[in-house]
């Protein structure tokens, strides 16, 4: 099983059709694709010595290149590293180091971040004639594949301020994209997703159903995905999808370009990663139509766990729809989904537990970290980590998220990573980091700081160390300096007690 033959497929049934795209400009028919992945899967063996099974990291933004590195590092038989184009560059050095990446594909913008990543043999910039040269190599054949082995090595924070690479097999991805077909849509060539998320996370994700079926792969022309940009996109091509965080449809939303819109052209809005408020949903509705879908998943259960489907969000006259907008819909397809107490049994309706899960689309581990894959992986089930709820009709509400997860604007933000950073600073003697409500972003980071003796501490001293080690999207949008944090009979703080501080004003 190699799913570079997804694109050789199309390049057989559709040669001519369009296959990659920067707005409204082709990038590469069918044909074109095909022939590129196989001529750039030649020179990373040949070129690079590389070998089924090797790790390649893709740092870079969304662009046509990165899906033709992406499939060109499939059919090499190698395993494809997409690392968050956003992260400080130290973060880049650890996970090139940590997967063992041989090679690093990166763009103009990025070209420093990688070749700092000093775990990497090498480094290749798309764009440039040692690019174009590769591309006319001749092809090599597919390398063959098991279903078992690993495809996409998926690095999300952890909760001890390094990332875990959720390793993805073939057939993770396999069964991922057959459960979009089942719950979300049917995708054929003459429809088109637009990557206006980052292809390293959600969008790239829900981008490979889309080229299973020969639907078109459109990267926006410009960095920052607006309504003018959609507006444009809706103009030129058909059967448009995309994937978002709930900031940016409320964003579009508010967008007075995207309120005079004609819509006849967009087929759905797959939404996800944090939650959306039911205010901003009717709204979101009230502009784009029933055309939204949202999913509920994880790194380690690539965007499938529950989902609620465009035609639940259609069903406004059903009494429960309220309820069933503020959940996380009902478990999908190819997966089982149970809530359970602290002794792994099933709580009963409305008790809240921890949400678990399995099926084929569930992660086999951990990268080279075997601590933490017997953590999350107990008795052949994903514990989550969240706390949620069923109710009579087997609709799952998020409650908490017991790893202290800040999700903001559908980035992952775990605490103690910060934590651990302000705590080198001289004049800081304690601190708590937590997730605020933010109408904008959904939660922002939030720092409480108890300073030492002897040592002035301010907001910009400690921003500045954030932004040397950890992206800047991570950083603490407030500091709260206070005499002590609360804590319990355990020394344990309290975060709980930080919470309600901020409610309380």
């Amino acid at each position: 099983m190699n799913l570079a033959e997804w694109v050789h497929r199309n390049g057989r049934r559709i040669p001519g059709g369009p296959a990659l795209a920067s707005g409204a400009q082709v990038h590469a028919t069918w044909a074109d694709f095909s022939r590129t992945i196989g001529s750039l899967a030649r020179s990373f063996i040949e070129r690079d010595n590389l070998r089924p099974g090797d790790r390649v990291a893709i740092l870079m933004a969304n662009r046509p290149e990165y899906l033709e590195a992406l499939f060109g590092i499939w059919h090499a038989g190698c395993v494809a590293v997409p690392v968050n184009s956003r992260l400080h560059r130290d973060e880049v050095e650890y996970i090139a180091n940590h997967s063992g990446a041989r090679l690093v594909i990166v763009d103009n913008d990025h070209i420093g971040d990688a070749e700092h990543a000093a775990g990497a043999d090498k480094v290749l910039q798309v764009a440039t004639s040692d690019w174009l040269d590769r591309c006319d190599y001749d092809r090599v054949a597919v390398q063959d594949r098991l279903a078992s082995d690993p495809a996409w090595l998926f690095y999300t924070s952890g909760t001890t301020g390094r990332p875990k690479g959720a390793t993805l097999t073939n057939r993770n991805l396999m069964a991922m994209s057959l459960s979009y077909f089942a719950d979300i849509d049917s995708i054929d060539e003459n429809d088109a997703v637009v990557h206006a998320a980052p292809i390293s996370h959600g969008s790239g994700l829900y981008g490979l159903p889309h080229i299973a079926r020969g639907a078109v792969s459109i990267t926006p022309s410009r960095s920052t995905f607006d309504g003018n940009e959609l507006v444009r996109t809706l103009q030129h091509w058909t059967g448009v999808s995309f994937f978002a965080a709930p900031t940016m449809v409320r964003r579009l939303a508010q967008d007075p370009v995207v309120a005079k819109a004609d819509f006849s052209k967009l087929k759905t809005v797959i939404y996800g990663g944090a939650p959306m408020y039911l205010n901003d949903l009717e709204e979101a509705l009230k502009i784009f139509g029933p055309r939204f879908a949202q999913i509920y998943g994880q790194g380690e259960s690539p965007m499938t766990i529950t989902g609620l489907s465009k035609a639940e969000h259609a069903d406004i006259d059903h009494p429960s729809w309220h309820q069933r907008m503020q959940s996380v819909g009902r478990p999908r397809t190819d997966v089982q989904v149970r809530v359970v107490n602290e002794r792994g049994l099933d709580v009963a309706t409305g008790d809240t537990g921890e949400v678990i899960v399995r099926g084929d689309v569930v992660m086999v581990g951990y990268w080279d970290q075997p601590d933490a894959t017997a953590e999350a992986l107990r008795d052949g089930w994903l514990h989550t980590g969240d706390l949620g709820s069923f109710d009579e009709h087997g609709y799952l509400t998020l409650q908490d998220r017991s790893k202290d997860l800040i999700i903001s604007g559908g980035m992952n933000i775990y605490p103690r990573e910060i934590e651990e950073i302000l705590l080198t600073h001289p004049s800081v003697a304690e601190c708590s980091v937590i997730g605020g409500p933010d109408p904008e972003w959904g939660e922002v980071v939030i720092a409480f700081v108890v300073t030492t003796g002897g040592f002035d501490a301010d907001s910009e001293a400690l921003d500045a160390l954030c932004l040397d080690r950890i992206a800047r999207y991570k950083r603490p949008k407030q500091y709260r300096f206070v005499e002590s944090l609360p804590t319990s009979n355990y020394g344990k703080v309290l975060k709980r007690e930080l919470r309600q501080q901020l409610l309380d004003g």
